[in-house]
């Protein structure tokens, strides 16, 4: 198999980070390749805004202070994530609330989310896992429902098209998205945020930038920390910008492949393809199992994981026993509860193949061969 964590880092990038250094400014406040990236950024998702950021977790921060929790109110999300999904809801002081998943693609369960709605909820944030659309049209309308901001955290899911037919990251009032080393595009860490509300936009941009309301000098309008993304990371991330229908498309030819190749082999619930970007091939297995056949394709030379975490959120130890701040829990007042579909995914049933646009027919037939082997008799 191909090395599978492949990039696209070239020639054009280098030139991008010259541009920069040759230019004296490295500072987004002054320079202009943020300000660039968040123009084509906004014009490819069709958002009124865009705003860069120093990571993917200060993208998903920003969001949260958009939704604007006072302490102690509680923000519905997964427990199938990455950490930075929800460090951002306890640096706000809020609660993190797991809902279950739907057992078939990892993603939230709106039946699930719906059953947590409670006085203190004030957002729902929802993960389009792996690169597939979340159910964000149902989540969307039981947000609109109940007065909640949706956020949607497009990490892994750059170009992703969801059901109704829009991009990934437009549907809920905020989307979010990540240029970590090992996502779609990458300039090692950064992210952006798009909305179109303008008020959202403008709680975000403050908290991007130390609450410095620059049009009034030296002014403070509001708390905020200092999460601007520099020229640097903005030239190398415009360079892979103009890469990414090229990267997506090219995931989505041989994922496509795969589908076919691996279609009727008994004992796996295969991903739907539709919209899908295709960060890493999810596949489920209803009957468990997982963490054995990945020991087998690793054998035979196929980057597979089990589980994809160690273990749900809901079960990571500093949310069950603390501590948050100093020697204090705050803002928890008690430990996560149960999500048996989500703990049973990532024990038993769920099952993934590292993906990238640099994967050739051969290594299509390669992982479709070594499934067929380890299930197929």
């Amino acid at each position: 198999m191909a090395e599978p964590d492949g990039r696209t880092l070239g020639d054009e990038e280098v030139a991008a980070a010259e541009r920069v250094i040759r230019s004296g400014m490295l500072n987004s406040v002054w320079g202009v390749e943020a300000k660039a990236l968040e123009r084509e950024m906004a014009a490819t998702y069709g958002s009124r805004h865009a705003i860069s950021c120093s990571s993917g977790t200060a993208a998903l921060h920003l969001s949260v202070v958009a939704a604007a929790p006072d302490p102690g109110d509680e923000i519905i999300t997964t427990p199938i994530t990455d950490f930075g999904t929800v460090a951002p809801i306890l640096s706000q002081n809020a609660v993190p609330v797991f809902a279950d998943v739907d057992p078939v693609d990892g993603n939230l369960d709106p039946d699930a989310v719906a059953a947590l709605i409670g006085p203190r909820t004030k957002a729902i944030l929802a993960v389009h896992l792996f690169g597939a659309s979340a159910r964000i049209g149902e989540l969307r309308a039981l947000a609109d429902t109940h007065g909640l901001t949706l956020i949607e955290d497009c990490a892994q899911a750059w170009l992703t098209e969801t059901p109704g037919g829009a991009l990934a990251g437009t549907v809920g009032q905020v989307g979010t998205f990540s240029l970590q080393q090992w996502k779609h595009i990458t300039c090692g860490d950064g992210g952006l945020v798009i909305t179109d509300d303008d008020e959202l936009a403008r709680r975000m941009r403050l908290f991007a930038d130390k609450g410095w309301d620059r049009a009034a000098g030296r002014s403070h309008a509001a708390f905020g920390l200092n999460y601007r993304m520099t020229e640097l990371q903005a030239a190398v991330a415009r360079a892979q910008f103009a890469k990414l229908h090229g990267v997506v498309a090219a995931r989505r030819r041989t994922a496509g492949l795969l589908t076919k190749a691996l279609a009727g082999l008994p004992g796996v619930l295969l991903p739907n393809a539709e919209g899908h970007a295709w960060w890493l091939y999810p596949l489920v297995l209803p009957g468990g199992g997982a963490p054995a056949l990945a020991e087998r394709l690793r054998a035979a030379g196929v980057p597979a994981r089990a589980g994809y975490l160690a273990e749900p959120l809901n079960h990571a130890p500093v949310l069950r026993h603390g501590p948050v701040y100093g020697t204090s829990r705050f803002p928890l007042t008690e430990e996560p509860a149960a999500c048996p579909e989500a703990e049973r995914m990532v024990a038993e049933t769920l099952l993934i193949v590292d993906w990238n646009e640099n994967y050739t027919d051969d290594h299509v037939s390669t992982v479709a061969a070594a499934l067929w082997e380890a299930l197929g008799a």
